[in-house]
């Protein structure tokens, strides 16, 4: 397996990331519900943008893109202070188990500690043991007592409206 190279992403990179989304929702069976936008995805990777989505690439020796992480800053009242969400991780099957996902998972680790994050959260699909089994390897512990709750399209917008 030839080697990677990480940098952060910009938004000019926004079309190669859109992709790379396509695939993660292939692999989570999720196809139907993505529908990447690379100019808004273009707009959120800029630093002015607010609120902002950082990403990390992953880049073969080729400088094609394998894998990303892509992440944003939240903020927890019970530690009063900021962390990171960790919102996907994901790399090409092909280059599973050569280390870019433990290096895409370090790279986001860093940009919390750099700047002060006290935690580092993400979810991961119950089916999905392979990813749980790495994230454990690495000390994540799962949070089986919360359950996560989601509000989308006319739901949100009739809760919106009270």
């Amino acid at each position: 397996m030839p080697g990677f190279t990480l940098r952060e992403a910009v938004p000019a990179d926004a079309p190669v990331l859109a992709r790379l989304i396509d695939g993660l929702a292939a692999f989570e069976r999720l196809s139907h519900e993505s529908s990447p936008d690379a100019e808004a995805l273009a707009r959120h990777l800029a630093d002015d943008a607010n609120p902002r989505c950082h990403a990390v690439l992953a880049e073969n020796a080729d400088g094609a893109a394998v894998g990303f992480a892509l992440f944003f800053r939240n903020y927890s009242t019970f530690l009063t202070s900021w962390g990171v969400y960790l919102e996907d991780l994901f790399v090409l099957p092909e280059y599973r188990g050569s280390g870019v996902g433990k290096a895409l998972l370090n790279a986001v680790a860093r940009f919390a500690v750099d700047r002060g994050a006290r935690r580092l959260d993400w979810s991961v699909l119950d089916w999905n043991t392979g990813a749980i089994g790495f994230y454990e390897g690495l000390g994540a512990r799962r949070m089986d007592d919360w359950r996560t709750m989601r509000v989308t399209g006319d739901a949100l917008r009739s809760l919106a409206d009270g």
